[in-house]
């Protein structure tokens, strides 16, 4: 068993602003297996052939969700992984649309 932030070098903070229901997916560059990735990365970025949310990414590798963010940040930073924005509501909330696809997501587990 790999303690959880030995994957991350022991970083605990993302370079990037990932909450839990950003959506990301692979990039064109990050579906051929690119050198110098590890086997975390290249599994994430297999799943991320379909987009996922950061919560479903740590949920499906069983990776905390700081580790899960950290890696799609570092994934993202080297353009293996595309970040796709959520669009907000007034008051920067989501909207109602990914409120309700959250919840059919966490019952469905």
């Amino acid at each position: 068993m790999v303690r959880p932030y030995f994957r991350t070098h022991g970083r605990t903070r993302p370079t990037r602003d990932l909450p839990v229901e950003t959506l990301v997916s692979t990039t064109p560059r990050g579906r051929a297996v690119v050198r110098g990735s590890s086997r975390e990365e290249s599994e994430i970025c297999a799943l991320l052939r379909t987009s996922q949310s950061v919560a479903e990414v740590a949920a499906l590798r069983r990776i905390p969700l700081g580790v899960a963010r950290v890696l799609l940040s570092d994934l993202a930073d080297r353009g293996l992984v595309a970040v796709h924005t959520v669009r907000m509501t007034a008051g920067n909330r989501p909207s109602l649309d990914l409120m309700h696809r959250i919840l059919q997501g966490l019952s469905a587990l």
